[in-house]
């Protein structure tokens, strides 16, 4: 992986506009000229828009959405399509996510079409991929997230890393407070970017920053990010309060 790393937050169903517009008076990270890294932030649909006006000038911050259809349009009460959210301003999206897979029932099929209407769109697809813990016990951590993986990459070719990005997310470390080690977090990430490697090639397969989410922190951000193989995290509750989520954004200046 070549470039910034990559901070993600992703706000789930919280922050309403104002909120948002608070969090980005507050959300002040000293980067003490050091390089800044990549910063994106995913609020919910309702409060896009708020987002986009109170983006501050520095440091400069992507906005994306957190799931898209795909479809380009039709009779999908409460759907968001990809040129929907290019259109209203987002310029990345979430694919995939675990909660959208355990929760509401996606599937790689549905993974695998939403990537490629993300692409269709002009989006970035934040491809998210990670195993339960009943399937890390029982040593399936490979077949689990290379099979998730391999579902998308028919559409990865062609594409240029930082036009995609992986996330990997344990699912056993998401909101419960328990988080993979930064050696576990480059296992997962080198079987990802072996496979990657595999079906692109050795350069491409290089690319594409690999991020890690599940319970993370400012007190150990530093060391997942500085970890082999880890291109960035995706941050859940923490990324919610400024100061948590600047603190996480300092991390990555030093990598």
């Amino acid at each position: 992986m070549t470039g910034k790393p990559v901070i993600a937050g992703n706000w789930k169903m919280n922050l309403t506009p104002d909120e948002v517009r608070e969090f980005f008076q507050n959300f002040r990270p000293d980067f003490q000229d050091r390089g800044q890294p990549e910063l994106l932030v995913f609020p919910s649909s309702v409060s896009l828009f708020a987002a986009q006006v109170a983006l501050p000038q520095a440091p400069s911050i992507s906005v994306g959405v957190q799931n898209i259809h795909w479809e380009s349009a039709g009779a999908f009460t409460g759907e968001i399509s990809a040129p929907l959210a290019r259109a209203a301003g987002a310029t990345h999206t979430l694919i995939g996510h675990s909660e959208r897979r355990h929760v509401f029932g996606e599937t790689d099929e549905d993974v695998s079409r939403k990537t490629k209407a993300a692409f269709g769109a002009d989006l970035v697809p934040v491809i998210c991929v990670g195993e339960e813990l009943d399937e890390r016990t029982a040593g399936r951590l490979t077949e689990v997230i290379v099979g998730q993986l391999d579902a998308v990459l028919p559409s990865l070719q062609g594409a240029r890393g930082r036009e995609y990005l992986l996330a990997y997310e344990p699912v056993w470390a998401i909101g419960t407070g328990e988080t993979a080690t930064p050696e576990d977090a480059s296992e997962a990430h080198a079987i990802l970017r072996e496979r990657l490697k595999e079906v692109l090639g050795e350069d491409e397969g290089m690319r594409a920053p690999i991020l890690y989410g599940g319970s993370v922190k400012p007190g150990n951000a530093s060391d997942l990010l500085k970890a082999p193989d880890v291109g960035g995290v995706l941050v859940g509750g923490a990324s919610l309060d400024p100061d948590s989520f600047a603190g996480i954004a300092e991390a990555g200046a030093f990598i």
